[in-house]
């Protein structure tokens, strides 16, 4: 509950920054530039939250303020760039596209467990069948390799792994 308060937080600030810094232009412009006006500097503050500062701090304006942090799978370590900036367009990408995901016919995934003895059990010899992904695995957290977590256990997680470290 807290992450999703979190982005409605971020949404909130980062169109109530936006629209404070054009208030000024956007009455006197017609409809269509009006937009733009806003959308622009939505788009900029946007980056701003969701890359810089979570690269800085390890958290936007609403996750801070929620007491979420986000952090690199599967070690906790600080995320990159690169990683924030696929994750903030694929949250642009993403949510205009969902009814169409909704609408579209989901293919069956086949996978193959392993075996006892830890080979695949491959039903026709020479294709390669996907292996079932593990509950918890990087692929279904995020795209980017990152998740968010309470402020609180990510400080107990680093007290036990350096407890760990230490014994």
């Amino acid at each position: 509950m807290r992450r999703y308060l979190a982005i409605a937080l971020d949404c909130y600030l980062c169109l109530l920054a936006a629209g404070l810094l054009t208030r000024p232009y956007v009455h006197a412009a017609e409809t269509g530039r009006a937009v733009v006006l806003i959308a622009l500097p939505a788009l900029a503050l946007s980056f701003v939250n969701q890359v810089l500062l979570t690269a800085a701090v390890r958290g936007s304006a609403g996750k801070l303020i929620m007491g979420v942090r986000v952090v690199g799978l599967p070690d906790a370590r600080r995320p990159g760039l690169g990683q924030l900036v696929r994750r903030w367009l694929y949250g642009l990408v993403r949510p205009p596209l969902q009814p169409w995901y909704w609408l579209r016919p989901q293919p069956a995934r086949t996978c193959v467990p392993r075996s006892t003895s830890g080979q695949h059990g491959n039903p026709q010899p020479g294709i390669a069948q996907p292996e079932c992904p593990r509950p918890g695995s990087v692929a279904d957290d995020d795209v980017a390799g990152l998740r968010q977590v309470r402020r609180g256990d990510l400080r107990t997680y680093r007290r036990s792994v350096a407890a760990h470290a230490s014994s």
